[in-house]
């Protein structure tokens, strides 16, 4: 993409109490996956085990795509060109440190012109903060 940035945005680095086992069998299924997206801003949510779409507020439509799957490790997901108008990546990382705490990270790397990433920068970086607080608190 001509003037294209790639730029990582990175939240902390959280913890959980439950298994890598669990949080991977979790967020690695779509139809699970609405539950770390903020309640507010979602709606139209539609899954497969694989895909999703969904209306973001105020962006529209979009959707995500499993491209990579390490299991107990890594879930990689792209834009839906087929919903997006907006190409970015979404890595969860995740790393055991015993049976019961499990540290999680989330990148994302919107794919967009410069002139973009100011606009997006905050609201990217609001996500991945609150992905990590949901998996932190959540029951799995």
């Amino acid at each position: 993409m001509e003037g294209s940035l790639n730029m990582k945005i990175e939240s902390k680095i959280g913890k959980s109490n439950s298994s890598d086992v669990k949080i991977y069998d979790f967020i690695s299924n779509f139809h699970n996956f609405k539950e770390l997206l903020p309640a507010d801003k979602v709606s139209g949510w539609e899954a497969s085990e694989d895909k999703c779409s969904f209306n973001v507020d105020p962006l529209g439509r979009t959707g995500l795509m499993i491209v990579e799957k390490e299991p107990h490790k890594l879930l990689k997901m792209a834009s839906n060109p087929e919903f997006s108008s907006y190409q970015f990546n979404i890595w969860i990382q995740l790393k055991k440190v015993a049976d019961s705490d499990t540290r999680v990270k989330v990148t994302i790397e919107p794919l967009v012109n410069k002139m973009l990433l100011p606009m997006l920068k905050i609201p990217l970086q609001k996500l991945a903060d609150g992905i990590i607080k949901k998996v932190e608190g959540f029951d799995f």
